[in-house]
């Protein structure tokens, strides 16, 4: 029944329905987020909700949707391998979806929104569940969906440099944090992306840049089978492939690339480092 009616709101090109109070709806999509059916999760519940909030549907409720996601990013955390990444995860995608349409009417008091951001930070560094594809249940992406999230939150207007330091420490702190879960799937390309969104601000000067980039560097010298030190240099690689020949550049992008560089040849000797001797054959 509830997937009949889901689909004949699809049919209408996502027209919110008039037969059904808006709050009910809303529930109703909120539990869906967390559902293991990559149908009613993705395709219904994350893309109606995403469209509502696009088209302004939740203007005057904003705070009420957002406060409501930030609750999900709560559900079973600590769990791993468990369906409860689902709600942690789309929770994150709809609350990026609030902070975007903010960031376009500005509806919400500045608190509200470093309220969300605390409860985004503390959830992204803490979740354990980092599967990307999960077999017959589709994406959790937890890493991916969080990187995305941050991405937005770096956007906010009033954000200065210490509200920016803090998202880049969030960022270096997932990135570092300890696990046994190689990310495979295009995580770490997203969480390149999500700092690229924070730099192009040009607000966070590079004497703060660049102790925070050797933080993570210095960690990136592991033996690459350990899963940490994996994770680490597939961010490095792919925030430099992003600085090289993405299409929008911030002002520190030469200093960043030397940088960079310089942690990934020192972290790579092998290859990276000096040429190797010509009498070497192994």
């Amino acid at each position: 029944m509830a997937s009949t009616f889901w689909e004949q709101v699809r049919a209408t090109g996502l027209e919110v329905p008039t037969d059904r109070p808006l709050d009910e709806l809303t529930t109703e999509l909120t539990i869906m987020l967390g559902s293991s059916d990559p149908g009613r999760r993705d395709d219904t519940a994350y893309h109606v909700l995403a469209t509502w909030i696009s088209r302004g549907v939740y203007d005057d409720l904003l705070g009420g949707l957002g406060d409501g996601m930030t609750a999900g990013l709560t559900v079973g955390l600590g769990e791993s391998g468990s369906d409860s990444v689902f709600r942690r995860s789309f929770s994150a995608l709809i609350l990026a979806e609030c902070l975007d349409r903010n960031n376009v009417v500005d509806v919400l008091p500045r608190d509200t929104v470093l309220v969300w951001g605390d409860h985004l930070s503390s959830w992204f560094v803490r979740e354990k569940d980092l599967r990307g594809h999960v077999a017959d249940k589709g994406w959790a992406h937890a890493v991916a969906h969080g990187a995305d999230a941050v991405g937005v939150l770096g956007q906010v207007h009033d954000f200065g440099a210490p509200e920016l330091t803090v998202l880049l420490d969030v960022i270096a702190d997932r990135v570092l944090a300890p696990t046994d879960q190689r990310l495979l799937h295009g995580e770490a390309d997203r969480v390149a992306a999500a700092t690229l969104a924070i730099l192009r601000r040009d607000i966070v000067p590079l004497n703060v840049l660049e102790p925070w980039l050797a933080r993570i560097g210095a960690a990136a010298g592991a033996h690459e089978d350990q899963v940490p030190a994996f994770n680490t240099q597939a961010f490095l690689r792919a925030l430099h492939l992003q600085l090289a020949i993405g299409r929008r550049h911030p002002a520190v992008r030469a200093d960043l690339l030397l940088t960079l560089v310089d942690h990934l040849r020192s972290s790579n000797p092998d290859y990276l480092g000096q040429l190797a001797s010509p009498n070497v054959t192994s």
